[in-house]
């Protein structure tokens, strides 16, 4: 089948570079963002190289037989391009300046206060970076007379948002977006080949995101950097997202060029996804594979039981229709949980690649928990009136303390999270094994549903009242405990 790729500018000569500003204020801005150019791009590039991590299957000229190739992390089959070479050459030098800035050994309570140091060395380096590790092809775009910006100053933006917040301390996955965004610039400026068998892009995915990944970990666990925009506990991951989805999708069953992307099933011999549980299992796949790579990183920075400090990986875990359901779910599980959640996405910033402007093709989501429940402006308080004004020189007590609702009457808390009709989860994003339709491959994923008959992982069993099927974890097991 033919994949949708990103667009690379067409007249690169006329084209009109901007700084990259911030458009996400409020909650309601989310909606806007998923009807932009921008949402559009980011999701074709994702399902672009999500699609070139799939094992593929090739025939042997010389007897006939069928070759299963599959993608592993630093595999000699991946040839490097001179632009993924580069730029991996860019996170090596990045990675070096955390020799020259140690952290700093006094008392601290949240983040180590050396961060800002080293992120401040890497702002000073940065276009001499640029310049040394981007093709000058791509760089001069935009330097015509006339002009006062260059596609320099859009790339500079996006890779200096991808490496945490220096003043708060912390990483998360809308750092991890800007990183995309960073090599989504550079593919629409030309930077990288075209070829159609996908092999740029799992350079792109191996040869450069891999080790910006293994950079963020030792800037974590050197800087103590904080989680940004976390769930907790019961989010996917305290700091990333695609490593789950480029490597659920290497460990895919096997396909060829003309083939649907595959919507469940794996590839003969790949570890079973209940291996994330096994410390030796998980030692043995993570030099090979991105999902196990950010597994053996959880279990490098935590303690405990796995289905305690995880139990969202725990519960995936206990999927049985393969790794590209597992895959599946994670794309969706992408669009709702990091690009539907304002606290993730309120620090993109949009330029002339990355557009705020709206996509003419685009339709309407449909409103659902992920992007009905986000933040609001605060309301100014309102003036006294003669509802609360003291009457007979008695005060009114304050609604804090009048007399409890009767059971007819009581509403309960109005958090977002105690609405019946918010009632969902991210596991959610894990379709049924009755749903045999393949992933589409145009631009645009549909939002995901806030029914709640919208699939559970089956194998478990559902939920009463259409939620999610009963943690597997041990202390679950026995109802009577």
């Amino acid at each position: 089948m033919e994949v949708t790729k990103l667009d690379v500018l067409r007249n690169q000569e006329a084209h009109t570079f901007i700084e990259p500003v911030k458009k996400i204020n409020e909650g309601h801005h989310v909606s806007r963002f998923l009807v932009s150019k921008a949402y559009r791009d980011i999701m074709v590039f994702v399902l672009q190289l999500n699609r070139a991590m799939y094992p593929c299957v090739t025939q042997d000229e010389r007897d006939s037989n069928r070759i299963i190739q599959s993608w592993d992390i630093g595999s000699p089959i991946v040839v490097l391009s001179d632009t993924v070479r580069q730029l991996k050459g860019l996170i090596g030098k990045l990675d070096s300046i955390v020799d020259e800035v140690p952290p700093d050994p006094g008392p601290r309570r949240f983040g180590n206060v050396s961060f800002r140091k080293w992120y401040e060395t890497v702002e000073a380096r940065l276009p001499d970076l640029l310049n040394d590790h981007l093709p000058p092809t791509a760089l001069s775009i935009g330097k015509g007379e006339g002009s006062e910006l260059s596609a320099k100053a859009e790339l500079r933006s996006y890779m200096l948002g991808a490496l945490g917040s220096s003043s708060r301390l912390d990483y998360g996955t809308g750092h991890e977006l800007s990183f995309l965004a960073f090599l989504g610039c550079v593919w629409k400026l030309g930077g990288f080949g075209t070829c159609s068998s996908g092999n740029e892009e799992r350079g792109i995915v191996l040869g450069i995101v891999e080790p910006y990944l293994e950079l963020v970990r030792r800037l974590i666990k050197t800087y103590t950097l904080e989680p940004a925009g976390s769930h907790g506990v019961w989010g996917l991951d305290d700091h990333s997202f695609l490593p789950y989805l480029f490597g659920s999708a290497q460990y895919g069953p096997a396909i060829t060029e003309s083939d649907e992307t595959p919507i469940e099933g794996s590839l003969v011999n790949a570890p079973d996804p209940a291996d994330v549980t096994k410390i030796t299992a998980v030692s043995r796949e993570r030099t090979k594979n991105m999902y196990f790579s950010a597994i053996g990183f959880i279990y490098d920075v935590k303690k405990g039981p796995f289905w305690e400090h995880s139990p969202m990986l725990y519960d995936i875990s206990g999927i049985r229709a393969g790794w590209a359901k597992i895959n599946k779910g994670m794309i969706k599980m992408y669009v709702a949980e990091v690009l539907s959640k304002f606290p993730v996405v309120q620090h993109f910033y949009f330029g002339s690649l990355f557009s705020w402007d709206k996509d003419p093709d685009a339709v309407p989501q449909p409103e659902t928990v992920h992007t009905a429940n986000q933040p609001a402006k605060p309301q100014p308080k309102s003036h006294p009136t003669s509802d609360n004004a003291p009457q007979h020189g008695i005060p009114k007590l304050p609604s804090v303390i009048q007399p409890m609702a009767t059971s007819s009457s009581f509403v309960g808390t109005a958090a977002p999270w105690a609405k019946q009709s918010a009632v969902t989860s991210p596991m959610a994003a894990f379709p049924s094994q009755t749903d045999q339709r393949s992933i589409s491959q145009t631009p645009r994923l549909p939002a995901v549903s806030d029914s709640r008959t919208v699939a559970f992982e089956k194998t478990r069993g559902q939920g009463p009242m259409g939620m999610p099927p009963p943690s597997k974890a041990p202390w679950a097991q026995n109802p009577s405990q």
